[in-house]
């Protein structure tokens, strides 16, 4: 039992992690493009510095996403502890008069008691400050790479071509996160996969309910900070180049000259 909801809330956290970067990796993308077909990219970049401007896009979406973050922990706190306190209450006072239906009912109602214990043991606390930090890390890493991504084209249907090395990375950290982590969550695979930064948000969420260590989760933090530095640097060159080129399709190589600009 205790196995079967540490996949499941490890599960479901590095799955979330993975479709709020892509949810909110997007709606970068798509305000950039719209800004640059429109042409108003054109004033606003005459007062702004593209990299600022670029960064300011990225912070405003992040926010947007915290905030949903939030509410939806404050809501689940509530409904977790409402939840608590009913079964606690409920068994307590079934138990105090005897007045259990049947045998069935009271085998139902301890099996749901261990399964509310099993979930308050685990590392909760753990778990929301790391998705949070996670988000706000992976976010800002994929984010970058959207920004750019956006600037470079003159239309979403032009970002079919960049799109897929930007999603495998993802994908990959679900496939190592279901068919790794939950086989052995602190073998190789699994410890080398949570601190590659590409990966490291999805992966290490789905190996926390098993225990990490918070050394090994500030390593992992540090890395992916330091990745966040170096891909924001390459974005923002592309971005400042690709924001104001209209009319051609870029190709791989085009975005490698203008990382030389």
């Amino acid at each position: 039992m205790s196995m079967i909801i540490k996949m499941i809330f490890g599960g479901v956290a590095g799955y979330l992690l993975m479709m709020f970067i892509i949810i909110y990796g997007n709606m970068v993308m798509r305000s950039v493009i719209e800004e640059k077909t429109n042409r108003i990219i054109e004033i606003i970049i005459s007062s702004v510095k593209p990299r600022t401007l670029m960064l300011g896009k990225v912070l405003g979406t992040s926010l947007a996403g915290i905030s949903q973050f939030l509410i939806w922990v404050i809501i689940g706190s509530v409904l977790l502890g409402v939840v608590s306190t009913f079964l606690g209450g409920q068994l307590s006072s079934e138990v105090a008069t005897a007045n259990i239906p049947n045998a069935l009912d009271q085998a139902s109602m301890l099996k749901a008691q261990l399964v509310l214990q099993e979930i308050l043991a685990l590392p909760l606390g753990q778990l929301i400050v790391c998705f949070l930090i996670y988000f706000i890390g992976g976010y800002f890493l994929y984010s970058a790479i959207y920004a750019a991504i956006g600037a470079a084209v003159d239309n979403e249907t032009d970002t079919q071509q960049f799109m897929f090395p930007v999603i495998m990375p993802l994908m990959l950290a679900v496939y190592v996160g279901f068919f790794s982590v939950m086989d052995n969550p602190h073998g190789i695979v699994a410890i080398v996969f949570s601190h590659i930064p590409l990966t490291s948000p999805i992966v290490m969420l789905m190996r926390i309910p098993y225990g990490v260590a918070w050394w090994e989760i500030l390593i992992s933090v540090a890395i992916l900070i330091g990745s966040i530095f170096f891909f924001v640097w390459i974005a923002a060159k592309i971005y400042r180049v690709g924001i104001l080129m209209y009319g051609k399709k870029p190709s791989y190589k085009e975005l490698i000259k203008w990382l030389k600009y």
